[in-house]
């Protein structure tokens, strides 16, 4: 395959990787009927992905289990660091502001990805690039609906919410580290949430989470859905295409989340579009095109 052509790929796959992350609000509003917390699902959303994972790996490939134990730090940090870490600082925004504000905050994480992804990969800044960066912030301020929610906006929320941004941002850094390494996709995806479930556990009521995931069949294969959906499938695709697309690239294009999440609140919620949701959204998708097509058809020199 030629090195366009998996250029291309890996941008479908990083583009379907935001799609999945985007149904996160289907899964979570059962769980949360269901009396778990935020912190609760999202144990259970690493557990579940750890072992899903783990059992696939035994079937298919056991090779792709090994690790070099100088390598673990590359994991801690994809898992502790940014699964963990930006989870713990999303749910305290929420807490400290709002929903939305929390939203516009995470999805600082592009630009932080941008500015460390120069600093340590040597990526270049370019027009397109920063173009679209901005487009994308300036639709996630209108899809989340922060233009009628600043009255949330608190010094201290900003910089906890700042830290959900830079923890969402890590994990396309520290993944960039493994694959340098030679992992593969599946194998950073089991052991960040490895790692993840292992620094999640002890904050929360394992024992009611479990009886609620596993107390009926039908609820046991929904939470076997949830870590497929959302996690499993996503966090594989988007690692893959990390081997072929700069980092900055990649979250760019991966800001397709929300724009999911919004339409599916209207299709399955019955949610109503406002006018700001739609400016967002194209704003958004007009984004995420810039950034994959060449600069010369973009009008916009380098």
């Amino acid at each position: 395959m030629k090195e366009e052509t998996k250029r291309k790929f890996a941008a479908v796959n990083i583009l379907l990787a935001g799609s999945l992350w985007g149904s996160m609000g289907l899964f979570v509003r059962r769980y949360d009927a269901e009396g778990m917390v935020s912190l609760d699902i999202v144990a259970v959303r690493a557990v579940v992905t750890a072992v899903l994972v783990f059992s696939f790996l035994l079937i298919y490939d056991r090779k792709l289990l090994k690790v070099k134990v100088k390598d673990l730090w590359c994991f801690a940090g994809t898992g502790l660091c940014s699964i963990v870490f930006f989870n713990y600082c999303y749910f305290k925004t929420i807490t400290m502001t709002s929903m939305s504000v929390a939203a516009v905050l995470l999805y600082t994480a592009p630009a932080m990805v941008i500015l460390m992804s120069r600093i340590l990969f040597k990526e270049r800044f370019t027009k397109i690039k920063l173009l679209s960066l901005a487009i994308t912030f300036v639709g996630c301020v209108f899809v989340t609906g922060i233009t009628g929610d600043a009255g949330h906006l608190t010094g201290t929320g900003v910089l906890v919410g700042l830290g959900a941004g830079f923890g969402y941002a890590l994990y396309s850094v520290f993944s960039r580290y493994a694959i340098e390494r030679g992992y593969e996709s599946l194998t950073i995806s089991f052991y960040t949430f490895l790692f993840a479930a292992a620094g999640l556990l002890p904050f929360v009521n394992g024992k009611k989470d479990f009886f609620v995931c596993t107390g009926s069949a039908d609820m046991l294969f929904f939470t076997i859905c949830f870590g497929m959906v959302s996690t499993v499938f996503p966090y594989i695709l988007y690692t893959y295409g990390l081997k072929y697309t700069e980092n900055g690239k990649a979250s760019i294009i991966a800001s397709v989340e929300p724009v999911v999440a919004t339409l599916l609140g209207i299709f399955v919620y019955h949610e109503k579009m406002t006018v700001n949701g739609l400016i967002g959204t194209v704003l958004i998708l007009g984004a995420i095109v810039m950034c994959n097509i060449g600069k010369k058809q973009c009008g916009v020199c380098e």
